[in-house]
Formats: C-alpha cells, sequence, structure tokens
C-alpha cells in the first residue's frame, strides 16, 4: 500500500477510514522513528516536558493534517492523559507518541495510536510500531488483525497459569490511586503465574489481544492509552469491563480487559 495522503469523502465506509488512518500512523511513526537513538538526558521536569513535546509535535505534524482531511467534522481531544466520557459526535483520540517516555531513554516499547470514536464508542484504531514495522488495526465487528493475520484471545482458562500486566495511566498518580496500584501487584502476584509492569498500556493490550499474555488491568486512565487497546481485545475475542466486573466506559475509574477463561477470577483477585 503506498503510503500516500488520499481524501476521504464524509460517506466513505469505516473500512475504508481505516485502511487511510494506518496510512498516517505509519507516516507519524516514520518521523519518530528518524528522532529515536541516543537516551534524551533530562535534569528538570521542565526539560522532560520540552522533551516529551518536541516527540509529540514531530508525530502530530505528520499525524493530524491526514486525520482532519479524513473526517473534518470529526473534532480532536487534545490533551492524551485526558479521561471520562466525551460529548456526542465525532472525535479522534489519538496519542501520537505512546510510550513516549520510553522513546526518550532508547527503549523499543512506544507506538503511534489513532482512535476514531463515535458516540462514546470506539469504532477503528490503528497502533503503529515503527521499530518493527508492525501496524495492529480493528473495526467494530470486523475483528482485530496484525497487518494481515486476525488476532485472537488466548484460551487460558486458569489464572494460575497466566501471564498478567498492569501499568500506571500518569507518572503523578494520586498516592489513593497509586496505593490500589501496589496492592492489586501484590494480589495478582499470589495468584497469577507471572505479573509485568510497565509503560504504556496500550502496548500490554496489544498483547492480550494477540494472546500472548492473558490479562491486563489499569487503576484510572486516559481515554487515549485505552481506547486503541479495548477495541483491539474485544474484537479479538476478549472481555472488558472495569476491575469489578462491570461494564467498562472512558469514565471508569479501573479497567480490565482479558482473555474469557480468565476473567472471572481475573475479576475476583481485583476486588480482594
Amino acid at each position: 500500500m503506498p503510503e500516500t495522503l488520499q481524501t476521504t469523502d464524509v460517506a466513505a465506509s469505516d473500512a475504508d477510514l481505516l485502511a487511510q488512518t494506518e496510512i498516517a500512523v505509519r507516516t507519524a511513526g516514520s518521523a519518530l522513528r528518524e528522532r529515536f537513538g541516543d537516551v534524551v538526558r533530562y535534569q528538570s521536569r521542565e526539560e522532560l516536558m520540552r522533551a516529551l513535546a518536541a516527540n509529540d509535535d514531530a508525530a502530530l505534524n505528520a499525524l493530524r493534517p491526514r486525520l482532519t482531511q479524513l473526517r473534518p467534522q470529526a473534532r480532536w481531544v487534545e490533551d492524551e492523559l485526558a479521561g471520562g466520557a466525551l460529548p456526542l459526535g465525532e472525535w479522534w483520540v489519538v496519542d501520537p507518541a505512546e510510550g513516549n517516555v520510553n522513546h526518550l531513554h532508547a527503549l523499543p516499547e512506544w507506538a503511534v495510536t489513532a482512535t476514531l470514536v463515535r458516540d462514546n464508542q470506539p469504532v477503528l484504531t490503528a497502533v503503529h510500531l515503527p521499530l518493527t514495522g508492525e501496524t495492529y488495526t480493528a473495526l467494530t465487528g470486523a475483528g482485530a488483525h496484525l497487518d494481515d493475520r486476525s488476532l485472537h484471545v488466548s484460551d487460558t482458562a486458569d489464572l494460575g497459569l497466566s501471564i498478567v500486566a498492569t501499568s500506571q495511566a500518569r507518572p503523578d498518580e494520586a498516592e489513593q490511586v497509586v496505593r490500589r496500584v501496589g496492592s492489586s501487584i501484590t494480589e495478582m502476584l499470589l495468584d497469577a503465574l507471572v505479573v509485568r509492569t510497565s509503560v504504556p498500556a496500550t502496548l500490554h493490550l496489544l498483547n492480550v489481544a494477540a494472546g500472548r499474555i492473558d490479562a491486563f488491568w489499569q487503576f484510572a486512565g486516559a481515554r487515549a492509552d485505552l481506547l486503541p487497546g479495548a477495541l483491539l481485545v474485544a474484537e479479538a475475542g476478549g472481555q472488558i469491563s472495569d476491575a469489578e466486573g462491570h461494564p467498562w466506559t472512558p469514565a471508569s475509574e479501573s479497567f480490565l480487559a482479558a482473555a474469557p477463561g480468565v476473567h472471572t477470577e481475573a475479576v475476583a483477585t481485583l476486588s480482594r
């Protein structure tokens, strides 16, 4: 597929939109890949924020014009760390450098994500990993894919045999959230086979959708780090809820994505 910008009119199908969104995230990923290499040193929070913003801007300069041209009427979520429900209508929920701090530290776990949300429901998503060239996509009702291969969650039915993962939503979490994260990790260490903890959330959710790990949970959270993975996992056959097993929305205080065979056990563990 040639990576050229094509105009998509309002009547275009969501499948066409997804194909063009995939081109957009790949183009933005190329801009970030060119900036990747040595560790970026910083001595203050101000220096860190400037370095993060420089990466965001490099990707957004390639991404935003393309997505705006694809869907001119869709509004744009300006704050990638924001949570909660959106007003009705169409929105682009984008993280131009998901795992940005990893990029600065020359670590490979980072991506570019773009999700179209319609009336608070994710409709399509594209997640591109520039260092591997992989692109994960999902379209409501049409499944989840890694490039051209269909994704399916694992068939594991025993939490004691499972690899599970969690993440933190923000660097400066409230103390109550931090303590809840810590206690949940302890409980999972008692019940699961292996517990992984790292950022960003999206990369763990890609692994749940691909059947590589069996569950992911997080307390609090931003739309941009949960919506892409939520759609991918759901379309790959997984279950999405909050940590207590109730239906999840962007306004929920917790998040759980799991293979169906371990979802009930994971809820029980996280509810202790």
